[in-house]
């Protein structure tokens, strides 16, 4: 008997990475383990278009969130559903990292991402 995989719920979905200097947004393909989109603020063209200085802040996470949308679009997963445990992130890269974390999450949406956040996600500081 042929066992088919089992479908995975939600195909798609962000992991960020955040230090002191830097800011990497990947997509992951959960059917097949490996990262279908990623952008960094690693990445040369990002790096220079940026005054991070020794430290990365929301402004450098935001454009890594454009970079990562733009990526998405040519790679025609845009429309593909996006999952992201927004809660979750933050608290992996501590209450500190919050402001960077939303960063990414709104430049997504704002570019048109299909991007759907688990149901404990609140928002960004100050939204209900």
């Amino acid at each position: 008997m042929n066992r088919l995989p089992l479908p995975v719920a939600k195909r798609y979905v962000l992991r960020l990475f955040i230090s002191l200097k830097y800011v990497t947004a990947n997509v992951v393909d959960r059917r097949s383990g490996r990262v279908v989109v990623t952008a960094s603020s690693v990445e040369k063209a990002l790096k220079e278009g940026l005054e991070c200085g020794r430290t990365c802040n929301a402004k450098a996470a935001a454009a890594v969130g454009e970079v990562l949308a733009m990526r998405l679009k040519v790679d025609g997963l845009a429309q593909e559903p996006i999952y992201a445990d927004a809660a979750k992130e933050v608290e992996k890269k501590g209450f500190k990292n919050r402001t960077k974390v939303w960063a990414i999450l709104n430049a997504l949406r704002s570019s048109g991402v299909n991007l759907h956040l688990d149901q404990d996600d609140h928002g960004p500081p100050g939204c209900p």
